[in-house]
């Protein structure tokens, strides 16, 4: 697409500048996803990945539970309740996208 623009500079002359707005893209495409289907997808993903974490945090807790880590077991299990804390927003905010 070609257009022309007018300009009156003072002084009294005018000149125009000619621009061309080339579009190099297909129309074709797929369509990109929407900021709300991309969240929905990194929720999911991100939900199952906290979950993996806090699973191997209990788990590790229990270890240094039998090897008398008293104090390292609990650090375990705070970071395992922490993380299903992230786990419930995440979901929270997953199901607001998806009313």
């Amino acid at each position: 697409m070609t257009h022309d623009h007018n300009h009156d500079h003072s002084g009294g002359h005018t000149h125009s500048h000619e621009h061309n707005h080339e579009h190099n893209h297909t129309h074709d495409q797929a369509k990109e996803m929407t900021l709300e289907q991309k969240l929905i997808t990194l929720f999911s993903h991100w939900i199952g990945h906290n979950d993996s974490h806090k699973d191997n945090y209990i788990s590790w807790a229990d270890k240094a539970k039998e090897a008398g880590l008293t104090e390292v077991a609990s650090c375990l299990e705070q970071a395992g309740s922490l993380s299903q804390e992230v786990t419930k927003k995440l979901e929270e905010a997953l199901k607001e996208l998806e009313s």
